[in-house]
């Protein structure tokens, strides 16, 4: 069972649906006995990093969740906002993250291009695991979003994306992903990075 945690940022019922469609179960909640009960945790979120941050410490989640990942080592994919999260912080603002991740997350700095990057994008894969194997020859996800992650160590890069310049769109650390593109609203790419993820055993 998956459980999407629930700290109120986030696109939920796109990704629950979608789950739905490629036939997995899952379960929407902030409650830590069924967070401690799931066998693989996603982290979703939209909107400003420091809010959600904020948001989370006010809560037991944050602990939780230290404890799930780092401790039992539960395999986690991080959504967008929920993938930078991950990191260690943000041009955004001044929280710290869970530093998961050897990772910054810094602003574009692109004149030439429309921010926030927008739209339909392509996919580089970098490494193959889990979260990546049997995708397609081309894969294309939608984003959305103004702030891109920097990785301190090559290894933890699974996906590459250009927009300007090349910038992570997918990291992986042991039982720790995320994707900067919303797999939920990407088709048929998008299903199978979540089917792949919900394959995973933990």
């Amino acid at each position: 069972m998956v459980c999407i945690i629930d700290y109120g940022i986030g696109n939920i019922g796109s990704i629950q649906n979608m789950i739905k469609k490629i036939g997995y179960e899952s379960i929407v909640s902030s409650d830590p006995d069924v967070i401690k009960k799931a066998d693989k945790l996603l982290l979703p979120g939209v909107g400003s990093y420091d809010y959600a941050m904020k948001k989370l410490k006010k809560t037991e989640l944050y602990d939780l969740l230290n404890n799930e990942v780092l401790v039992k080592k539960k395999p986690i994919l991080g959504i967008c906002l929920g993938m930078q999260l991950m990191t260690n912080g943000s041009d955004e603002g001044i929280e710290k993250g869970f530093a998961w991740v050897d990772a910054y997350v810094e602003k574009f700095e692109i004149s030439s291009l429309k921010i926030p990057h927008m739209g339909w994008n392509l996919i580089k894969i970098e490494k193959e695991n889990q979260l990546s194997k049997n995708l397609y020859d081309e894969n294309r996800f939608y984003f959305v979003h103004s702030f891109k992650v920097k990785c301190s160590d090559s290894d933890d890069v699974l996906f590459i994306t250009n927009y300007g310049d090349n910038f992570v769109s997918g990291f992986s650390k042991n039982n720790i992903y995320g994707v900067q593109f919303h797999p939920e609203k990407s088709h048929k790419f998008g299903k199978k990075i979540l089917e792949n993820f919900c394959k995973m055993e933990s």
